[in-house]
């Protein structure tokens, strides 16, 4: 083998070794290698892809909502996490989606479904899954999955054998929890979702959010929905296991709720 092959694959196996200590902010260790700046510039073209081809709410009272409680949450993400690099602005944009969704990119995109509002009947339960979607960009949840898919391409993308194109464009929509918007079917895994929702949930508190209403949310969301698979066969949790984990996140989520001005939205 080449010498120079030799000396890449050293950088790799340190690159490996050094990503393995790499921890989310809730402490669990993490294996997340592609660079930031390139996350955000793939959550700016999967954005700017949406944007082209999904019409936008042109509800004022929406937006305004919307863009209202998207701010105040953002701002008790970076209050709650100062040692985290956050983006200069997050850009917010309302679907004209039916389906009760919502998503946030790296690089600060935020997209909410206007299907959503029909489910999240209060500011506090859209701030609920705001929070959540936020967390996951937060925890470099698309980072840590895209290096999964990719395993040692992902790594020699680092030290630049190959780019951005010999990815896959669904891989890349996959990984960043947008495959949904796009017709490509693969969540978030149910490690990821249990990290978000509580993480989110110490957030829409900070925010001002009344944390009881993430449960209600899930309850409506379980009302609405036409059902789930069996626990063990779908890595989203099941409504009942996520109702019951955010409850016992509860306790703390209202204590950091209670030292705060209750928002206003």
């Amino acid at each position: 083998m080449p010498i120079r092959y030799l000396l890449r694959l050293l950088v790799v196996v340190q690159l490996v070794f050094l990503a393995g200590c790499d921890e989310t902010p809730t402490g669990r260790s993490q294996l997340a290698l592609v660079p930031h700046n390139m996350m955000a510039q793939m959550g700016e073209d999967a954005f700017e892809q949406l944007i082209n081809n999904q019409p936008i709410s042109r509800d004022t009272a929406v937006n305004g909502l919307v863009q209202c409680v998207a701010q105040q949450v953002v701002a008790a993400a970076e209050a709650s996490y100062p040692d985290l690099d956050f983006p200069e602005a997050w850009e917010v944009v309302v679907f004209e989606e039916p389906s009760p969704n919502a998503f946030a990119l790296p690089g600060g995109r935020i997209g909410v479904h206007s299907g959503l509002l029909d489910v999240a009947e209060t500011p506090a339960q859209l701030a609920a899954v705001i929070g959540h979607e936020v967390s996951h960009v937060l925890a470099d949840h698309g980072n840590e999955r895209l290096t999964q898919q990719l395993g040692i391409k992902a790594v020699l993308m680092l030290v630049g054998l190959m780019g951005e194109g010999d990815m896959g464009h669904q891989q890349l929509m996959q990984a960043l929890g947008i495959g949904a918007q796009l017709g490509i079917s693969l969540p978030f895994s149910r490690t990821h979702e249990e990290e978000a929702d509580l993480m989110g949930l110490a957030i829409m508190a900070r925010a001002g959010f009344d944390p009881q209403h993430s449960v209600v949310l899930w309850r409506n969301m379980a009302a609405a929905g036409s059902g789930q698979p069996p626990e063990f066969l779908s890595t989203h949790p099941a409504h009942a296991s996520r109702i019951n984990a955010l409850q016992q996140g509860l306790e703390e989520a209202t204590a950091i709720y209670q030292t705060v001005t209750p928002a206003d939205c």
